[in-house]
């Protein structure tokens, strides 16, 4: 096994285990690791992305926000490039819903290349998920506005990579959504 294998099977297992007993918000309470997981798997599969720290930061994007994990912790195991990454995408949680999600459109044409790639990977599986099932206890009208603010967030990334910001319009324009 190569040096990178090995080093995103750790990142895998460091992500798991931090995920272990949460779930995604669906009917099915989907183990929440799948999450991170998809992430990383459009990326690589479906863009082509092989930078180990962007795959890495995809794994890991969620920890500080959703875990008990700190920025130091994952500088320490995963050096600071990934932590860097980690922290571009991360949501301070002191915050109120609204202003996280304000401060999202207004940071995102300002993050690295590479937090954009996370973000724009994110936002195509939050997105394909909502499409597959709605969370518990959300509304159409729910759904609706979770796509046109995500429509928000991804105008800050254009010019990131082709791939996913068509497979994103692709979706907008199923909703009716100009961007």
């Amino acid at each position: 096994m190569n040096f990178e294998s090995a080093l995103l099977l750790e990142t895998v297992n460091f992500a798991a285990e931090k995920h272990k007993n949460q779930r995604r918000k669906d009917p099915e309470a989907t183990p929440y690791i799948n999450h991170p997981i998809g992430v990383a798997r459009i990326l690589s599969h479906e863009c082509g992305i092989t930078d180990i720290a962007v795959l890495q930061a995809a794994l890991l994007h969620d920890t500080v926000e959703d875990t008990d994990t700190t920025l130091g912790e994952l500088e320490g195991v995963f050096g600071g490039t990934v932590a860097r990454i980690v922290q571009e995408v991360t949501d301070d949680k002191s915050l109120p819903k609204q202003e996280r999600k304000r401060l999202q459109v207004m940071h995102a044409p300002h993050c690295s290349y590479q937090a954009k790639l996370v973000k724009l990977a994110d936002k195509l599986y939050n997105l394909r998920d909502l499409n597959r099932t709605t969370p518990t206890g959300w509304t159409p009208e729910r759904v609706q506005e979770y796509f046109l603010w995500a429509a928000e967030v991804v105008r800050g990334l254009r010019g990131t990579n082709a791939i996913l910001e068509e497979r994103l319009q692709q979706l907008f324009r199923e909703r009716g959504i100009e961007t």
